[in-house]
């Protein structure tokens, strides 16, 4: 595996080359690719933290994982670049969290990538279940799972148009403008990489706020896309559910590390229309169980457990998903 440029940034579903985080990638199997990825020393989202700045952001290597999707549909099951397609389900956990440690160089890992379903129509597959093991040196980093389909654009147009239509929105989505919380209070720097608003304390200890879908942030929105990403929707419930975990006392700061994820997306998430995040502490324990709702409807739910960086929690099992709506 090489390390010394990255994969075309259309395979990867990128618009800047600096965020192109894959390098390599090469079938070892029918259902097995290994992935090489190189992760940055530093990086102006991923590791903008006021924690020590010593280990990298397991969503930095989830995102990893993300791009290497894109990589198996389009090398391995010939699906046409210009396709769109759709996460359904992500899980992760961080095994060893000490193999998280960021050195003076670039970290170089590989990315052991299993198809463990195909799912089917009568197109044929329209959609995979990938298993990712990612390793720094020989130590496991991250376990993720995640569940993603895809879709011919002019399917794609037709979808969103009904469904945009069916909520009487326009064409064209214009992001709603929503205040940022202040990024200290969810263990940020850049008041730009808070992507909530000021949460709100309700009387059974959860926390609500609304998300911010800033389209202009050159991570979150490295392209135009015409909902709120899926990643998007990671960090809001990752932010919402620090602030949970400090107030119910299961973390002692915002700048506690996701070790484990569950997430399900339901449907489309739309960028014009208020979408309220809420989250619920575990007292017992450091697991958050969050929600997010749009119109009434559920548009994605999630389960995080958060770990301190000095003291990392024992993540769930990695469980096997379902598939449920698209995002």
């Amino acid at each position: 595996m090489q390390f010394t440029r990255t994969l075309p940034r259309e395979l990867v579903h990128r618009a800047a080359v600096a965020e192109v985080f894959l390098t390599d990638a090469e079938r070892s199997g029918r259902d097995e690719v290994l992935l090489a990825a190189q992760l940055p020393r530093h990086h102006a989202f991923y590791h903008d933290t006021l924690g020590p700045r010593t280990r990298h952001d397991p969503l930095l290597l989830l995102e990893a994982c993300r791009q290497g999707i894109f990589v198996v549909a389009h090398r391995y099951f010939d699906v046409p670049l210009g396709h769109k397609f759709l996460l359904r389900a992500i899980d992760f956990e961080v095994p060893d969290p000490a193999a998280l440690a960021r050195g003076d160089r670039p970290t170089e890992a590989v990315v052991a990538t299993r198809v463990e379903h195909r799912f089917r129509t009568r197109a044929g597959v329209t959609g995979l279940r990938l298993r990712f093991t990612l390793a720094i040196g020989a130590r496991e980093a991250l376990l993720a799972r995640i569940d993603y389909s895809w879709m011919p654009p002019q399917d794609w147009t037709r979808l969103r148009a009904r469904q945009r239509g069916a909520l009487g929105l326009p064409e064209v989505p214009v992001a709603l403008s929503v205040a940022h919380v202040d990024p200290v209070l969810v263990g940020r720097r850049d008041p730009a990489n808070a992507v909530i608003s000021p949460p709100r304390a309700a009387d059974d200890g959860s926390r609500t706020a609304l998300l911010v879908a800033d389209t202009s942030h050159p991570t979150l929105y490295d392209h135009w896309v015409d909902h709120v990403p899926g990643m998007l929707e990671l960090e809001a419930f990752r932010q919402l559910a620090l602030t949970a975990a400090v107030a119910a006392g299961t973390v002692r700061t915002p700048t506690a590390l996701p070790v484990g994820l569950a997430v399900r997306f339901r449907c489309f998430a739309e960028m014009d229309l208020p979408l309220e995040c809420r989250a619920v502490a575990d007292p017992a324990g450091t697991g958050v169980e969050c929600t997010l709702h749009q119109s009434g409807a559920l548009a994605a739910d999630a389960r995080i457990t958060l770990a301190d960086p000095d003291a990392p929690g024992r993540p769930a099992v990695l469980a096997a998903p379902a598939v449920h709506g698209a995002v």
